[in-house]
């Protein structure tokens, strides 16, 4: 066989993301803290952009300086020279002016709205779980060798509150005995919370008990002898095992239930994750209005010192206009996406708004099924366009603060008109269905498909057990409340 060299010509078309397109589709997907680190980000880097000050004074100063310069522009211009309207096509005014012809109120319009939600209203503030004990340990007369050991033992909580390490361990590095090591472990234990330090729920439950005064009792006999019984809610078991009535078991097990199985439930040991709505739902007597969220975000404009600056030729070296020109050209693609973003993420959220009104008039259970593919056909969008604006990105609304993610769930058969019912919607029924059955009689997973069936719904147990699963609810053994006899 033999081989040869050709050259061939050949047409095709593909499609290549400029750095402007690029540059939008980053903006798109950006959330809101993440889009304002990089507006001031550019603000640092690009002369050309500036942060508007919303008293107006930076206009009367840029006024001033204009006059002052008026004088010097006498020569005429030929078409190289033209005004960047002409030159570039957009300007930072235009950005601004835009937003208000279509009468969408995205945020920029409406400063100091009463309606706007708080900071604290995303955010709350913990007191760290070592500081607190620390604090205590300070406060405590303790043998000065006991410290270290104590001070490890603190380092060594998990986020429930419970002691990962054992008294070799303990022993080993603060240098110390291991009937030292325990000595240590009994001062942390009795520091608040109550049960701290701990290594097993039962541990847990009998240091509190102890805290409480009810040693001794059938509260903690039922503790150290029918904790597995008292898990599976046994109650006969345990008051044969016991010897005592099951009334009084129903008594004990009642205070066992005001316990705390994470005594560092109320802590944290991590920074909390902010989250700030990128859109804002409000209802008002004419219905709903969108309004995208500006808080945190800087109002950026184009200098226009500089744009002048860019019209006069005789004042710039080659060198100086080339790069002028390239900043210019950076902060008009910049402004241009920035307008693209806020006006697809208004348009997500209308056509959101549009499927799942019901369920912002009446509530979860009427949230219907929804895809992608069905707000993109509806907008006349990419899917991966949809998919970017509702990533990562929250809604404020009237019933609190939503992913975007949450309107798409997936469909399940029903007997309703509408086409099926959504998965969150199911969540919800599940969830309802078991807070109103029989803690005597819990409903079993089979039945609770048969219930749902009666509404209309039609799904499978192992559904049903998944579900319960998200919703952390307990299998049917585990819900049972024996009656009182």
């Amino acid at each position: 066989m033999a081989l040869d060299v050709s050259l061939q010509l050949k047409l095709q078309q593909k499609l290549i993301l400029t750095p402007q397109l690029q540059q939008a589709i980053k903006l798109l997907q950006m959330p809101q803290l993440e889009l304002s680190q990089l507006l001031n980000q550019e603000l640092v880097e690009n002369p050309v952009l500036e942060e508007a000050l919303e008293d107006g004074s930076d206009e009367r100063e840029l006024s001033s300086v204009e006059t002052q310069n008026e004088e010097a522009r006498e020569s005429p211009r030929d078409d190289a020279e033209a005004p960047l309207e002409q030159v570039f096509g957009y300007t930072s005014d235009d950005y601004f002016q835009d937003r208000a012809s279509d009468g969408r109120d995205l945020g920029y319009f409406s400063p100091g709205t009463d309606a706007t939600p708080t900071f604290e209203q995303f955010v709350s503030s913990r007191p760290e779980l070592d500081e607190h004990l620390l604090w205590q340990l300070r406060l405590t007369a303790v043998e000065r060798k006991l410290l270290p050991a104590c001070e490890y033992i603190i380092g060594n909580l998990n986020e429930d509150g419970y002691l990962l390490v054992s008294n070799e361990e303990i022993a080993e590095y603060a240098h110390i005995r291991a009937e030292e090591a325990e000595a240590a472990v009994r001062v942390v234990q009795k520091f608040d919370p109550t049960g701290i330090a701990a290594r097993t729920l039962q541990e847990c439950l009998l240091i509190q008990v102890q805290e409480l005064g009810l040693e001794g009792t059938l509260v903690e006999r039922i503790l150290r002898g029918g904790l597995e019984d008292l898990m599976r809610r046994n109650y006969p078991q345990i008051a044969r095992t016991l010897g005592v009535t099951l009334e009084e078991v129903k008594e004990a097990v009642a205070a066992i239930e005001s316990l705390e199985p994470r005594p560092a439930r109320n802590f944290v040991s991590t920074e909390g994750n902010y989250i700030v709505p990128d859109v804002m739902l409000f209802r008002d007597e004419e219905g709903f209005r969108i309004v995208l969220n500006e808080e945190g975000l800087p109002r950026i404009r184009m200098n226009r010192f500089y744009r002048r600056l860019l019209d006069d030729k005789h004042n710039l070296t080659a060198e100086e206009k080339a790069f002028l020109e390239e900043k210019m050209r950076s902060a008009v693609w910049l402004l241009k996406s920035l307008d693209q973003r806020n006006k697809t993420i208004y348009r997500v959220t209308e056509s959101i708004l549009k499927f799942q009104r019901d369920f912002f008039e009446k509530g979860i259970a009427h949230l219907r099924p929804l895809t992608l593919k069905e707000v993109a056909a509806d907008l006349g969008m990419h899917e991966s366009t949809i998919s970017r604006v509702t990533s990562s990105k929250y809604i404020q609304t009237p019933d609190g603060l939503l992913p975007f993610r949450f309107f798409f769930s997936s469909a399940l058969q029903s007997t309703r008109d509408d086409g099926g019912v959504a998965s969150t919607s199911v969540k919800d029924m599940i969830k309802k269905v078991i807070s109103e059955e029989n803690p005597a009689k819990p409903l079993s997973d089979q039945k609770i498909v048969e219930v749902l069936r009666m509404k209309g719904v039609t799904i499978a147990r192992r559904t049903v057990a998944k579900y319960r699963d998200e919703l952390k609810i307990p299998p049917q053994n585990r819900r049972k409340r024996s009656p009182v006899s």
